[in-house]
């Protein structure tokens, strides 16, 4: 067993996931340093829903083993359940299809299933989505949801049963640097030296590394999500990315529905402290209003349906739309996992498998390069107007799920 430390900086599903992966490769003393509350900030607030059908080679060996992981804590977590009984589909207008369908060789080759469907086979195959005859969709069989509370507390626990120091309350000031190397961090309690740092703290991230000069291309967005009431009648169909509709549908617990959908015009949320708390944010009961008007042919139970809660929180993007996860080279013993737009919780278990793998071994076991920090090394310019320049959602790099 190592005599090595690693502290975890942020307790969400990405930080509790690389620490399990940590503890189950015996990496020492493991510790998870959370601002807050564990899964107080996106991770609560997420759709959890993940497909394998994603726009890379990367992005799909990553999900790949990601949904293999998801299977398998479903059967290693008390009180967790992988959802996977309808998949997950994927609908498209027309315009859309034409560039999705560029990535079906992607998904040939690396032998990932999928199921081309039309608007017709949609509504045939799941009466509770009324699909336009025009519209296209790619179904994932491996695809699903998670419920994130009970993924939450299920991967806490077990965690706390590997003896992982969970340190709630700790916020993080300062990384601790010694010869150019990060050797621990400072909180407003104590110095926690260490041997790797792995920051995996959300969108406050360019907030806390600022004292260590890093700035990476990266904007957050506000998103809400929102759950029924327990419906008349069951909504029997797969997780939906409804891309038409700029929204997702899903079943939810207790026979309720969950919805999501963006606000496209809204101006990206700046987020300059990393004290920073979601609570600060809020949507207009307008928008839920709205996302109602826009998918309520689509699934006709939102006609009728009574809303019991309602979450509002952040998504990140990068500058090219996918996660920058990996060590920073510039600054030997930090390894980051931040920006996954809005897949964080989808991502979680492999790039928690992922980290843990670079902290132990010093190499994954799948090449996602792609992902790397230091695939911005070089670009200062773009980067500081990425930074600058103000958009709405509708005009940055846009993923789902």
């Amino acid at each position: 067993m190592s005599t090595s430390t690693v502290i975890v900086v942020g307790g969400g599903v990405v930080g509790l996931s690389t620490a399990y992966r940590l503890a189950h490769k015996k990496a020492g003393r493991v510790i998870v340093l959370e601002k807050d509350q564990i899964g107080s900030g996106s991770s609560s607030r997420a759709a959890g829903i993940t497909t394998q059908l994603m726009w890379s080679d990367t992005g799909v060996r990553a999900r790949q083993m990601g949904i293999k992981l998801f299977r398998e804590l479903s059967n290693e977590l008390a009180g967790y359940t992988y959802h996977d009984e309808h998949g997950c589909l994927n609908v498209f207008t027309p315009e859309q299809w034409s560039d999705r369908e560029k990535l079906l060789p992607i998904y040939d080759r690396l032998r990932t299933p999928y199921e081309i469907l039309t608007g017709e086979e949609i509504r045939h195959r799941w009466p509770a989505l009324q699909s336009p005859d025009e519209f296209k969709a790619l179904h994932d069989p491996l695809g699903g949801y998670s419920e994130p509370d009970e993924y939450l507390a299920s991967l806490a626990q077990r965690l706390r049963e590997m003896e992982v120091e969970i340190v709630e309350g700790e916020s993080v000031s300062e990384f601790l640097l010694e010869g150019g190397r990060v050797v621990g961090v400072q909180t407003k309690t104590a110095r926690w030296p260490a041997d790797a740092v792995v920051s995996t703290v959300h969108v406050w991230s360019l907030a806390l590394w600022s004292p260590l000069q890093l700035r990476f291309p990266m904007k957050s967005f506000v998103h809400q999500r929102y759950v029924t009431t327990p419906l008349a009648e069951p909504f029997v169909a797969p997780a939906v990315n409804a891309d038409p509709y700029s929204g997702y549908v899903r079943p939810a617990r207790g026979g309720r529905l969950l919805m999501g959908c963006e606000t496209t015009d809204r101006e990206e949320y700046r987020v300059t402290s990393p004290g920073f708390e979601m609570t600060e944010i809020s949507a207009s009961p307008k928008v839920r209003d709205d996302c109602i008007a826009r998918m309520v042919d689509f699934v006709p139970s939102l006609r009728e349906a009574e809303w019991e809660t309602e979450q509002v929180g952040l998504l990140s993007f990068s500058m090219d739309g996918e996660p920058i996860l990996g060590p920073v080279s510039q600054l030997p013993g930090l390894f980051v996992g931040a920006s996954f737009h809005s897949g964080g919780f989808s991502y979680n278990t492999v790039a928690g498998q992922l980290l843990a793998e670079y902290v132990v071994e010093g190499e994954t076991s799948i090449d996602v390069s792609d992902f790397s920090p230091q695939r911005f090394v070089g670009q200062d310019e773009n980067i500081e107007r990425h930074l600058t320049d103000t958009v709405t959602q509708r005009h940055a790099v846009r993923r789902r799920h």
